[in-house]
């Protein structure tokens, strides 16, 4: 597409863009949310918290009502029985990570998530124990897995071996991971990777990594925390073992709600896989029979533990309408659309301050542009908020940027970069 660097232009695009309704089903912030008049934020920040959709409060209140007149019995008598509600998402869930429904169950949160899958995947040996990882892996990832490095008895300085990008680059190559694993991985146990790299917003291709992997027997984990509802994974065909992602950025339920797992297919009958156990993986069938031996049931279900909190689960179904409304192709289609208008803008700002670290090739990213900006600190993000921008800083001078296709439009681009401008002028 031929992008023009004005607001006729950015008004154009969202007179065309066929999606352009989804945003009136989501609250927008406002500068003065007292005021019905106040001025709309100019939010891209859907890569940390997602904006409410509308539908959540009649999802929500919905099962406070049944909560309120049916007691104990809403597990049964609910208009969405609770007692199987999780099986409410499930189809809807598998269809956003490209996955069948009996590999993917919404439960826990994402950390939890991932050291639970961890119990079953990373099985070390005393010559084969070591985890790949990115070297500039979300936080809590790397604190995870050296956590299990530990807890196995294992050193984290041995153990731990970091995917880099090359000197003076910021983003990772296939090859380099491929030479890792050549060169090390009878010594490698498991491969934990982020789909989408929180920081560069790269996107990683996940059937090359699997198979990498694979062809030294190690185990592939993805989390996907920045992936899912953004970019399309292809879960079950890219044959990774196991993924895990939260639903607050991307899939827009709500600050801390619950997660969602993937156990590939392959993995499904394997009861003999290690696993913590509690009595939401047992047999539905005779589960509150409480005397009965444990009998874990197939697919990615079978890592459950608890029964799942009601008013999250409403919350994220309420998103997922949405989704399955649409579908992840049109939203994939616009996302592409919106950060190509996004990255032609910044680059017709006249300044040497500015270089964009996430890959040029749509195919590669997502909906994040990630912006670095020499000589600047968080200042800039301050002064930004004081214009009701709303952007992600992150040291020592990044500035991430998600145009969300749920709810952002084209002139919301523009006017943001506008001020960008003004600010860096």
């Amino acid at each position: 597409m031929q992008y023009q660097n004005s607001l006729a232009f950015a008004k154009q695009l969202d007179a065309q863009d066929s999606l352009s309704h989804l945003r009136n089903q989501f609250h927008i912030p406002k500068d003065n949310p007292e005021n019905s008049g106040g001025n709309e934020w100019l939010y891209f920040t859907g890569n940390s918290l997602g904006l409410q959709p509308k539908l959540t409060e009649k999802y929500v209140l919905q099962e406070l009502k049944d909560w309120a007149n049916l007691g104990v019995e809403g597990h049964f008598e609910a208009k969405r029985p609770w007692l199987n509600y999780y099986e409410f998402l499930t189809e809807k869930m598998a269809k956003i990570v490209g996955a069948k429904p009996i590999e993917v169950v919404v439960m826990n949160t994402l950390t939890t998530n991932l050291h639970l899958l961890m119990v079953s995947f990373y099985q070390p040996t005393k010559t084969k124990y070591k985890i790949v990882i990115e070297s500039d892996a979300f936080p809590s990832d790397k604190y995870a897995v050296e956590s299990q490095l530990k807890f196995h008895g294992f050193d984290v300085q041995e153990g731990l071996i970091f995917w880099k990008p090359r000197e003076g680059e910021d983003l990772l190559r296939i090859e380099d991971l491929e030479q890792i694993i050549n060169n090390q991985g009878d010594e490698v146990a498991m491969l934990l990777i982020g789909g989408v790299n929180y920081y560069t917003g790269q996107f990683l291709d996940l059937k090359k990594i699997a198979a990498i992997g694979h062809s030294k027997n190690c185990l592939v984990g993805i989390d996907l925390a920045h992936g899912a509802g953004n970019i399309q994974p292809n879960l079950h065909d890219s044959e990774v073992d196991f993924a895990a992602w939260c639903t607050y950025k991307y899939l827009n339920s709500g600050p801390g709600s619950l997660a969602g797992i993937f156990v590939h297919e392959k993995h499904s009958k394997n009861k003999e896989l290690p696993r913590f156990a509690g009595w939401w993986n047992h047999n539905k069938k005779t589960r509150f029979n409480m005397r009965m031996p444990f009998d874990v049931m197939e697919g990615a279900e079978g890592w459950q533990l608890s029964n799942p909190p009601i008013l999250s689960m409403a919350a994220i179904l309420a998103s997922l309408d949405l989704f399955d409304e649409v579908g992840m192709n049109a939203l994939r289609e616009k996302s592409e659309k919106l950060t190509g208008f996004l990255e032609f803008l910044i680059q017709e700002i006249e300044t040497h301050k500015i270089k964009i670290i996430t890959p040029s090739n749509p195919k590669e990213r997502g909906c994040q542009i990630s912006i670095q900006i020499k000589e600047a600190n968080k200042s800039l993000h301050q002064q930004l908020l004081s214009k009701n921008v709303i952007t992600d800083w992150r040291e020592p001078n990044v500035m991430r940027c998600a145009p969300v296709p749920m709810y952002n439009s084209f002139e919301d681009v523009f006017q943001m970069i506008s001020i960008l401008k003004t600010l860096l002028q």
